[in-house]
């Protein structure tokens, strides 16, 4: 078996605490909007009375983010079944997707911390139910620009499989013209609602009053023009390949089996 390259994970720490590093800031400033809204001279008079002005703490975590973002994409590196797409895009597609990776972990976290004080301490939290549905939806986000990186969205090859490369060059450019066509359309009748309900800070609407909407909306364009560039960019970076063809046995992880093969071996020793 090759060994791993340096552009390839090797397990280290570093791939895990940068993502954690940037979530924690990252986080942080989100609850924090309405005080940057104020301090630039925005907002409403009830977001005046409900929320303080950004202060020096919150100002330092917004300065952090693009440095820690940077450090994140810089450095995070290409697991052994992971494409191999290493461009600027691909890293920045790989980087989020580790940082959703450690969003699936918090959102865990909390439901078993909802479920303990629940059911053992009977004392159930106002906000556990809210913030797992708020980091979902990131979650769900963030999940399908790292999948369209990673050409593993669904796709059905019944027809693709049995044309010549250039008919199949075909059918990639128009599901990417498609994508992109989708983008333009979903930024174009979701602009207004989302500068909306960002600049008034539109909460759920419950004991917790999590900003979903606020956020979550605005985020829903941001990451549909990224998977759209990210079409495009694989559009771009796929087209000289030789002609493709699938099978059941792609989904198969050769290394997983060697692995399973050696553990089964040392068992069979013992």
């Amino acid at each position: 078996m090759a060994e791993a390259t340096s552009t390839e994970s090797q397990g280290s720490i570093v791939e895990w605490l940068v993502p954690l590093a940037f979530i924690l800031p990252a986080g942080w400033v989100i609850w924090r909007v309405p005080g940057f809204i104020l301090a630039l001279g925005g907002g409403t008079d009830s977001m005046g009375n409900r929320y303080p002005v950004a202060g020096l703490v919150d100002w330092l975590a917004l300065i952090s983010l693009p440095f820690l973002f940077a450090l994140g994409v810089r450095t995070v590196r290409r697991a052994h079944m992971e494409f191999e797409d290493l461009s600027l895009l691909g890293r920045i597609s790989i980087f989020i997707g580790r940082v959703t990776m450690i969003l699936v972990i918090v959102l865990v976290a909390v439901m078993t911390f909802e479920i303990f004080m629940r059911y053992v301490v009977v004392a159930p939290t106002v906000w556990a139910t809210e913030l797992s549905l708020w980091i979902a939806g990131f979650i769900f986000l963030f999940s399908g620009l790292y999948a369209m990186q990673q050409r593993s969205h669904i796709r059905i090859f019944l027809v693709y499989d049995m044309l010549p490369r250039g008919g199949q060059k075909i059918c990639d450019t128009i599901s990417a013209l498609l994508i992109v066509v989708f983008a333009i359309a979903l930024i174009y009748g979701g602009y207004g609602e989302a500068h909306d309900k960002f600049l008034r800070w539109e909460t759920f609407g419950t004991a917790f009053d999590p900003p979903i909407p606020a956020t979550l909306k605005p985020f829903v364009l941001v990451i549909v023009s990224l998977v759209a560039l990210q079409a495009v960019s694989n559009l771009i970076r796929d087209w000289n390949l030789a002609p493709e063809h699938h099978t059941a046995a792609d989904e198969i992880d050769e290394e997983e089996i060697e692995k399973l093969k050696k553990i089964i071996g040392a068992d069979d020793d013992v």
